[in-house]
Formats: structure tokens, C-alpha cells, sequence
């Protein structure tokens, strides 16, 4: 399975696994309003035109994505989706490495993730990013932000 730069004909199949995927997510919180589920189709166009998507597809199907955007020297990765018959299997890890060989000339990077998803949160430490902050979101949501300095950092 090859990791390849989405197109905005796949959106509408990413935000379908995206709601999936985050749909356990939100039974772990308690929470059916987090962003992930109520993206809007308009909304993932419109990450689109900032962000870059890269998907894994797998007979014909997309199984994976994340996403990611260069904001101040940091890459910011988000939505890390995997279809939960395919997980355990690396393609998190991979897709983490490409979307980080993708944004080769940041000098960190950033992700995050609510504080009970311990799958997430294990996957993040052993590709070697490390918690930096704690934030809030509600009284049943507190995301750990996580980073990871670049060290094969081209100028």
C-alpha cells in the first residue's frame, strides 16, 4: 500500500472514514460534537486549499490519511485516520513518516490528542514526540499536545 498525496475528488471518502474513525473517539469522551464528526464536506474542502492531505488506499479504497500545514518554522499534523480493520498493522507509523518527510524543512513537529486515547498516545512516543502542553476543551475533554524536533531538517 502506497502513501500518495490525496486529490480533492478524495475528500468526500476521507471525511467518510474521518467520522468513522473519530466516531470511537467520541464514545471514549462522551462528546458526538467534536470537529471531526461535524466536519461539514465545504469544511474539508476548505482545509484543502491550506492543508496537504496524503492518503493510503487499499483495493481501491482509502483506509488512511493525515494532514498537515507549515505554520512558523512548525509542521502541524492532524486528523490521523486508519480504518479500524487495518489498524496495528504500521500504517499509522508510515503515514506519520511521510507526512513529516513531507514538511522536511520544519524545525518541529506538532500533533495532538485527547488525554484517554492511549492507542494515540503510545503511537506518538514511540515515533519520538514527546508531550509539551495540556489544554482544556471541556468539562470531558483535555487534549495533550505533543512534539518532535526535526532533526534531518534541510535548509
Amino acid at each position: 500500500m502506497k502513501i500518495v498525496i490525496a486529490k480533492k475528488e478524495d475528500l468526500e471518502q476521507i471525511l467518510e472514514l474521518q467520522k468513522a474513525c473519530y466516531l470511537e473517539e467520541a464514545e471514549l469522551y462522551n462528546d458526538f460534537e467534536i470537529p471531526p464528526l461535524t466536519q461539514t464536506l465545504d469544511s474539508i474542502k476548505s482545509d484543502y486549499e491550506k492543508e496537504r492531505f496524503l492518503k493510503i488506499e487499499y483495493e481501491g479504497k482509502i483506509v488512511g490519511s493525515v494532514r498537515g500545514y507549515l505554520e512558523d518554522g512548525t509542521c502541524k499534523i492532524g486528523r490521523l485516520i486508519v480504518d479500524k480493520n487495518l489498524r496495528n498493522n504500521g500504517l499509522g507509523k508510515r503515514l506519520i513518516k511521510e507526512i513529516e518527510s513531507q514538511f522536511d524543512s520544519a524545525q518541529r513537529f506538532e500533533l495532538f490528542t485527547g488525554y484517554k486515547s492511549k492507542r494515540n498516545l503510545s503511537l506518538y512516543n514511540k515515533l519520538g514526540y514527546s508531550e509539551f502542553q495540556k489544554r482544556r476543551i471541556n468539562e470531558k475533554l483535555e487534549f495533550i499536545f505533543l512534539e518532535k524536533e526535526n532533526n534531518k531538517k534541510s535548509d
